[in-house]
Parts: structure tokens; sequence; C-alpha cells
């Protein structure tokens, strides 16, 4: 099992400006999805890296991707963002519960909460998603290698995390794991921080997560 400690950073308001926050998370160290767990059908890895930080408001991530193809094709709340060029965080509070986080290029959000059997568990409402902010950037050239290389800034309020009522991680240890993915590209691929042993494409195995040491 991977395990991963999230740094936690100070001054963070809701008053920072998306610059400042870049800022406080450059020095960070960034951590790299290198699993394929499905390669034989979906070798291709597109090159990603994220960085994880917890604050007194909530959670940061930052994504930087390269990758072939990028694609955004849904901009509604809820709407099946893993279809696009879309990274996902999965967060396990109390051990049996998670939630996914799942974010396409331009930050549309899909959140969902419950227990790994799918008939039991239910999207967070479009006000309470909406709380998170999300900052884009594509870059409109090419890279050498014929990518192109995307970015996302998202603060992730305790608000999100209804079901736990969070007022601070500090301390805590849970469960979860990161991924990238694009159901619908042209080259479909997963994409995993943590290993995933599954004979057919699934993220939601928590059984696989890893650990998340908040400090």
């Amino acid at each position: 099992m991977n395990t991963l400690t999230v740094p936690f950073l100070e001054g963070i308001t809701p008053h920072t400006t998306a610059e400042e926050l870049l800022a406080a998370m450059a020095p960070l160290a960034a951590t790299e999805l290198r699993e394929v767990p499905w390669g034989q059908a979906y070798p291709y890895r597109p090159l990603v890296h994220v960085k994880i930080a917890h604050t007194t408001m909530g959670i940061l991530l930052y994504y930087e991707v390269q990758e072939k193809h990028v694609v955004a094709v849904y901009k509604q709340t809820n709407d099946p963002v893993y279809k696009d060029s879309c990274v996902e965080f999965f967060l396990s509070v109390d051990g049996s519960n998670y939630y996914n986080l799942e974010f396409n290029c331009i930050g549309t959000t899909l959140i969902g909460y419950g227990p790994a059997r799918r008939a039991e568990r239910r999207r967070l409402p479009n006000e309470t998603i909406e709380q998170v902010k999300a900052y884009s950037s594509i870059s409109p050239e090419k890279l050498e290698n014929g990518d192109t290389e995307w970015r996302l800034m998202l603060t992730i309020p305790y608000t999100v995390f209804e079901a736990d009522a969070i007022k601070s991680l500090a301390g805590m240890r849970c469960r979860g794991n990161f991924y990238k993915c694009g159901d619908d590209l042209p080259e479909p691929h997963y994409v995993a921080w943590s290993p995933i042993d599954n004979p057919t494409p699934d993220f939601h195995l928590p059984q696989y997560f890893g650990e998340l040491v908040f400090q």
C-alpha cells in the first residue's frame, strides 16, 4: 500500500488568490501517477503529477498533466467528466465510505459519496459541489513530444465532505487514491497512484486505496 504525507499550509483564506495558491503549493513535492493497472488493454500513460495539501479551510489539489488528446465536452456540475480529459481524487475518512471527486481539464466537477456498493452511492447536491473552486490552464501550443499540457488548481472546502462534518484533517490518517482517465478519448486510459489488482477497469475499489497521513 502506498503512503503519502500531506503537509499543512498556513495562511490560506477564502480571499487567497489563485496566484497565491500556486505560489504556496510550488515548494511542495509532486507525486507522479505511475500505475497502469489495465496496461494490456489500455497501455497509454499520460504524464501526470499531483500535489496535495490541507489548510484550516479544506484541501488543496494541484494537477499537472501532459497528454496527447485534451477534450472537455462536459460543462455542467455532475456531468460524466470521466469521459473527458479527467483527473480524480478518492478519499475515505471513516474507512468504509468514500468521496469520489472527479474533474475534467476545465474544472467541471462531479462528486459522489457512499460505500463501494454502487447502488448505495449518491451524487452530492450541485450547491455543495459548486463550493469547490477550480483554476484551469491549458497550453495553447504543443510540447516537443506532441503532447498538450494542462494544469488544474482546486480548493475543496471541508463543507464538501458533508457526511463527516470535518473541521480539520490535522493528525488524521485517511485512505485514498489519485487517478487520471479519459473514457471517450481517442486513446482511453486509466492511471493511478496506488496499485489496483482487478481484471477490468474500476477505480471504485477502496481496498486498494493508499494511506494519506495529514500533518
